[in-house]
């Protein structure tokens, strides 16, 4: 199964098309939720031909600030509604004091973290009464780290007993970044809780930085690096691509969808292979 996020961009489009055919479509649910008129009715004829997943953009799991109930329970009568796949978030924090950031900040990898963020998500996952997944940000400036970066995602997700959201590309632009090896550190990762999978492109911006876009096509060495995740994880998981902007014609969405699907059945034809 290889997805892509639904825009209004392409919305009507995706509806006709007999090029652009995505195994499902993701959506942000804060975007959705209490949409009416015109989009409720398109989205509606989308959620018709397409199984959907979603993809939170404000849960805020790593903030001091408490949880929002009210939030949550409009979260969960969307994914009921919708009959939502997946609920996925980042490892992130988007509010501080009641203010909206608007962005995804990274959580520093401290013990002190882990134990607040495992807790925050044990009690998201007990109010929409389902594991949700959980996904690996990029991020830009130092964390002043107690862990590592993957001993510290490991042990949330372990504390938490939720799922991991692998963004094939976050890892790569962090390798970059922060010049680490991306093959090592999914290496050590815990791969058997990944239950979804993002694609996506970038820019880059000098020769010592790449900022994570979602509005380019994927590059050569971030297919490299899925091929080599799907070998590492053996097993079929769902792949969404992203494309949030600069969104080009359908004919390209197609052909980026068919190269992860082609990627991924190849990978996985040549692990039977080895093991029959």
């Amino acid at each position: 199964m290889t997805g892509i996020g639904y825009r209004k961009d392409f919305a009507e489009e995706l509806l006709q098309s007999e090029i652009l055919k995505p195994s499902f479509i993701e959506v942000a649910p804060e975007n959705w939720i209490g949409v009416g008129g015109y989009w409720k009715k398109q989205f509606q004829k989308a959620l018709e031909q397409y199984p959907l997943f979603t993809h939170g953009l404000s849960l805020s799991i790593g903030s001091p600030d408490e949880l929002d109930y009210d939030f949550l329970y409009k979260v969960k009568s969307f994914l009921k509604e919708t009959s939502s796949a997946v609920y996925s978030e980042h490892l992130s924090y988007s509010k501080c004091d009641n203010a909206h950031l608007y962005d995804l900040l990274p959580v520093p990898f401290t013990a002190d973290a882990v134990k607040h963020v495992a807790e925050r998500i044990k009690i998201v996952q007990d109010m929409l009464e389902r594991k949700i997944a959980i996904e690996i940000v990029s991020y830009y400036s130092p964390v002043a780290p107690e862990l590592s970066e993957t001993e510290f995602i490991t042990t949330i997700l372990e504390e938490a007993d939720c799922e991991l959201l692998l963004d094939v590309n976050n890892v790569y632009v962090n390798g970059f970044n922060h010049q680490y090896d991306a093959k090592s550190f999914i290496d050590r990762l815990p791969l058997e809780r990944v239950s979804y999978i993002h694609m996506a492109g970038h820019e880059k911006v000098s020769d010592t930085l790449i900022i994570d876009t979602h509005g380019e096509a994927i590059i050569d060495p971030v297919y490299d690096l899925f091929e080599y995740t799907i070998k590492r994880i053996n097993r079929d998981v769902p792949v969404l691509l992203e494309r949030d902007f600069n969104i080009p014609e359908m004919e390209e969405l197609q052909s980026e969808i068919d190269r992860l699907n082609n990627i991924k059945q190849s990978a996985l034809k040549k692990i039977d292979h080895v093991f029959i």
